[in-house]
């Protein structure tokens, strides 16, 4: 077996090291340069799923900075939120709920849920990210179904309160052949928003009436 120098190997070893340094840096020098890109696209592309829900002419805030975070108590979702409020000058015209179904099949479903002010109907409910199975769960995305489409307009009166499950259930919404938690998942979503957003409301206007 031939034996290198050492001085070989250490040549050898500084050349890897140099290259490994300017991959790096190359690497590093790419994101740093286009963070700024990726960040708008981003921006953009939460902006379209609101946009589902509220289109750009209804409201003239800030849309995207007016989130405010906050905590539901629930089984059905994760406890953390997003609410977004959509004004039209001084006008409340909706505000958009980032929920997360904690039952879907496959994991946890992200949803928009729009609640016109001040009936508190619904404005639309869009799905943005899950992992239900493909051609079955995959159902409540608009581009497989129109499924999810049938709940604007919806209430907490519209259907009754103990209609607001899948048929399976007793309830009014349909779910799909072969598949019944996902529709549930989304149902139950819907229904646990309503309610969140109907005594959010509530105890806001007692404040104000104090």
């Amino acid at each position: 077996m031939v034996k290198l120098p050492a001085e070989s190997i250490m040549r050898s070893g500084l050349t890897l090291g140099v290259f490994a340094l300017l991959g790096v840096l190359l690497l590093g020098s790419v994101q740093w340069l286009t963070k700024n890109d990726i960040a708008e696209n981003q921006r953009k592309r939460h902006l379209l799923g609101l946009h589902a829900i509220v289109a750009p002419e209804h409201y003239n805030n800030d849309l995207l900075a007016s989130v405010t975070g906050q905590r539901i108590e629930s089984k059905h979702l994760a406890q953390e939120i997003e609410i977004y409020s959509a004004r039209l000058e001084t006008t409340e015209v909706a505000k958009v709920y980032g929920v997360t179904s904690v039952e879907g099949y496959s994991g946890a479903i992200k949803l928009l849920i729009g609640v016109n002010e001040p009936d508190q109907s619904l404005r639309g409910v869009r799905v943005t990210a899950h992992k239900e199975t493909p051609g079955l769960g995959d159902k409540i995305e608009t581009n497989k179904s129109d499924w999810i489409l049938q709940f604007s307009g919806r209430s907490l009166s519209n259907p009754e309160l103990d209609q607001w499950k899948v048929q399976k259930d007793g309830g009014l919404f349909d779910e799909f052949t072969g598949a019944t938690i996902t529709p549930r998942a989304i149902v139950n979503a819907v229904r646990e928003t309503l309610k969140f957003a109907a005594n959010r409301r509530q105890v806001n206007q007692e404040a104000i009436n104090e």
